[in-house]
């Protein structure tokens, strides 16, 4: 509310972030083919940490090699990464950012094949293209899973990270179980929102029980699925609620990325702030807004008017990783960010508008 300012510091239970914005985690498709971190990544994140951002929340890991992964994406899935992790993030550390581990299984939703057969999810189907089969997952099958996700967060912890969040958004596998259009299971994880839940929050349990009562556990989570049929943003705030006994903040987003314009004069921006004010009501625990976050003079009127306690930025910082220190000195500046959602993964250059170096 009033007093607070954007470059005040934020703290998620022991994290204490220099300010209130967080780089929301992005796909960079910049790992190796085994979920490595690669030099590339080394320069992504140490440029991020340089250029002010408060918290980086890093790109999507999965949990488990299953072949249920987008290409070239990180992984935290195995012991021998920890060495890798624990490097970089002590580089970020040095630069003066804190940093959380994102850690998922994209279910259906994990891109192009070859695939494993079978994608896991809620409910037998087919992915969102087309072009596998999705199987119903057992009660087996989500403890195992639960135990992954349990172990990547075990690992995270022991690289140094300050913190790890949960992806339960973007239609991931476990946005899939929250969404009625994919979960349609008939047993004790299907049919109201209360059940829907059952399995995002055993993941959550899972992985609290790892990483001890202490240590910052964050959630992401849809204001709805934009999409008629699918969460609403109603059924959000009991999942939110629910989770809020377990993890030590939760981030806003939704799926309406490539369907709203939200850049420029004309743009909408702040995309989920309306939810957001309303969830942070209702918690005592920090709520973060991502999507469509452009200008300081919005952000700043959001931290008058409501109880929202930060803001994350995805594609604003691959355009212009630098562009919280330009804000503290400028805060006016209009980004170059233009949300044309072709930020390129290649070596030299992660945006259109950027010289290749």
């Amino acid at each position: 509310m009033a007093g607070r300012n954007l470059f005040d510091a934020l703290e998620i239970g022991s994290l204490h972030a220099s300010n209130r914005l967080m780089r929301a985690a992005t796909y960079e498709r910049a790992s190796d083919a085994h979920g490595s971190v690669t030099p590339e990544i080394g320069r992504i994140y140490r440029e991020l940490a340089a250029g002010g951002v408060g918290t980086i929340i890093m790109s999507f890991a999965y949990v488990r090699d299953d072949a249920y992964r987008r290409d070239r994406m990180l992984g935290l899935d195995r012991d021998e990464l920890v060495p890798q992790y624990r490097e970089l993030v002590d580089a970020m550390h040095g630069l003066g950012a804190r940093c959380v581990a994102q850690i998922v299984h994209c279910g259906a939703n994990a891109g192009k094949p070859p695939f494993a057969e079978g994608a896991l999810g809620p409910s037998d189907g087919m992915s969102p293209d087309g072009e596998r089969p999705v199987r119903a997952m057992t009660k087996d099958d989500m403890d195992l899973l639960a135990a992954d996700f349990a172990a990547a967060a075990r690992r995270a912890q022991q690289a140094g990270f300050d913190g790890v969040e949960i992806h339960a958004a973007h239609g991931y596998l476990l946005s899939q179980f929250l969404n009625p259009l994919w979960n349609r299971r008939e047993d004790e994880f299907g049919g109201p929102i209360e059940a829907r839940m059952r399995f995002p929050l055993q993941v959550t349990a899972a992985v609290r029980s790892a990483v001890g009562p202490g240590f910052p556990l964050l959630v992401k989570i849809n204001s709805s699925d934009g999409v008629e049929g699918g969460m609403t943003e109603d059924e959000s705030l009991v999942v939110s609620q629910a989770l809020a006994q377990m993890v030590d903040a939760i981030e806003v987003s939704g799926t309406t990325y490539g369907k709203v314009k939200i850049a420029g004069p004309e743009g909408h921006r702040c995309l989920y702030a309306r939810y957001a004010a309303r969830l942070a009501e209702l918690l005592d625990i920090p709520v973060i807004l991502t999507g469509g976050n452009r200008l300081v003079s919005e952000l700043q009127g959001l931290l008058d008017t409501t109880d929202i306690a930060g803001f994350g930025l995805a594609r604003p910082l691959v355009c212009e990783p630098d562009l919280p220190r330009i804000w503290q000195r400028d805060p006016a500046y209009w980004p170059r960010c233009v949300s044309c959602s072709r930020c390129l993964p290649e070596p030299g250059r992660r945006c259109v508008l950027q010289a290749k170096g």
